[in-house]
């Protein structure tokens, strides 16, 4: 049985595929995806809410996090944590149910999973200064506060 954490590692590895193969239908990229994976249905939707949710938010979820970069453009991020950030910030943004400490927690892992010891520190870091310009409770979910 496929867990969240499973589902973020695909959606990493699907926003991977969208970022160096870019297409118009994300919707052939996720058909063909699932021909080799077989998730529960709310991980199956969980996984297709988030890529379809950066894919179609990506010149904001960007937005936000140039201005959170400092001394880095976008296109200087190593693919994978480039990947974890859109990710993350997507969760962050639009994503309330689940609280930002855990989208950051996640992210933090995941970066270090893909890329190294030293990308779950940058990515945190990130995510600490996007963190703290939200308008919602870090440690429960937005409709808990």
């Amino acid at each position: 049985m496929a867990t969240r954490r499973d589902a973020r590692e695909w959606i990493v590895q699907l926003l991977f595929q969208l970022d160096l193969n870019p297409v118009d239908d994300v919707g052939k990229v996720l058909d063909r995806f699932w021909r080799d994976h077989a998730p529960e249905g709310r991980i199956r939707r969980f996984v297709e809410r988030i890529v379809r949710g950066v894919f179609s938010h990506r010149d904001e979820i960007d937005t936000v996090l140039k201005g959170a970069l400092e001394h880095w453009d976008m296109e200087r991020l190593a693919v994978t944590d480039r990947c974890v950030l859109r990710m993350a910030v997507f969760e962050l943004l639009h994503e309330n149910e689940i609280p930002p400490v855990v989208t950051i927690n996640e992210a933090v892992d995941i970066a270090k999973y893909f890329g190294t010891v030293e990308s779950g520190r940058f990515v945190n870091g990130v995510l600490d200064r996007i963190s703290q310009g939200l308008d919602r409770p870090l440690r429960s979910p937005a409709g808990d506060a």
